[in-house]
């Protein structure tokens, strides 16, 4: 088999393409959440705390010399991370509790829906034949 031939039978599977399909969609959402931090949300905490904006926080290691730029310990940026983090997590929990309910619904609905208990005809028929059985 071809590398070419088998490369396309494993891109053309719908496991590849859902996951081609996630990527985008987590990229999409990483943005929106990312927006949303550093836009909304970071500038509302920084005016509770006293009007400081967290990506300007932080720490000179070293001093800048001559054409050498500062070494700088960027903990506000990273705060900004863990909120983002945070919220997409919590995105993400809330996605699979979603999903998980559906499937505990599924899973419950061939469960309430007995089989219909077969026709006066077929049931009276079968018990003709079990009586057959038990005369011979």
């Amino acid at each position: 088999m071809s590398i070419v031939k088998e490369f396309r039978e494993f891109a053309a599977r719908g496991n590849v393409i859902d996951l081609a399909v996630a990527v985008v969609m987590g990229t999409a959402f990483g943005a929106i959440t990312k927006s949303l931090v550093d836009d909304i949300i970071m500038p509302v905490v920084g005016l509770v705390l006293g009007g400081a904006d967290f990506s300007n926080l932080f720490i000179t290691l070293r001093a800048a010399v001559g054409d050498t730029p500062a070494v700088t310990l960027n903990y506000g940026v990273f705060i900004n991370v863990i909120i983002n983090f945070i919220i997409v997590a919590f995105a993400m929990f809330l996605l699979v509790k979603g999903i998980n309910s559906l499937k505990r619904k599924q899973a419950q609905a061939p469960a309430e829906d007995a089989p219909a208990p077969p026709p006066e005809d077929v049931a009276l028929l079968r018990e003709i034949r079990d009586l057959l059985k038990k005369g011979q």
